[in-house]
């Protein structure tokens, strides 16, 4: 008996020759989300500095890219490689993934009270070429006070994240706007991602 029938959960499906080239939990969740789970995951080693004046949009996409590049080099050609990238920016200006408490405090000092754009470049890259999209979500923060930037902190759900934050964390008690793609701003933009793997009949 099919396990829709039985009303069982349907458990996400392995799919072949899909590799994710990333080592986020956060991707792997949002895939599983729908329904897959990649066949491989490669954490890419690249170099992901920011060039001079580099705008938002550009960088994504060549982070992106270079991620995917650098997982084909381990792979066979039919592999179908899935990577993408996030940055959080306010105005022109990239805010850095957090390493450290200081440089988180830094990021919700500048996004208390304002507005800020989150951009994932998603690339597909295929035996025939390479599909990417980017989407772009607007959020905006509630006025940190002293005491909720302290208590964000000691959450500890920063580290590691674009901008100093993760909306599926403390951070959404003080998330007062949101325009656009709720899983972009965890990592991954689950529609536009579903439409790039429909496109190679990965997914119906």
């Amino acid at each position: 008996m099919q396990a829709a029938q039985t009303g069982l959960p349907i458990l996400p499906r392995p799919v072949p020759g899909l590799v994710l080239a990333s080592a986020s939990p956060r991707r792997l969740d949002l895939l599983a989300q729908i329904g897959l789970v990649p066949e491989r995951v490669i954490d890419t080693d690249i170099d992901e500095t920011p060039r001079k004046a580099e705008l938002p949009p550009a960088y994504v996409e060549r982070v992106a890219r270079a991620k995917a590049a650098a997982a084909r080099v381990l792979l066979d050609a039919s592999a179908l490689i899935l990577a993408a990238d996030t940055v959080v920016a306010v105005g022109r200006r990239l805010l850095p993934k957090a390493l450290d408490e200081a440089t988180a405090r830094r990021c919700l000092d500048l996004l208390s009270g304002r507005r800020h754009r989150v951009l994932t470049a998603v690339v597909l890259q295929h035996p025939q070429g390479c599909n990417l999209r980017i989407v772009e979500s607007v959020v905006a923060f509630a006025r940190l006070t002293d005491a909720h930037k302290q208590a964000l902190l000691d959450a500890g759900d920063w580290q590691g994240k674009a901008g100093g934050y993760a909306i599926q964390g403390r951070s959404a008690a003080h998330i007062r706007f949101l325009s656009g793609s709720h899983s972009n701003v965890v990592g991954l933009p689950l529609f536009e991602t579903a439409q790039l793997l429909r496109s190679r009949a990965v997914i119906p």
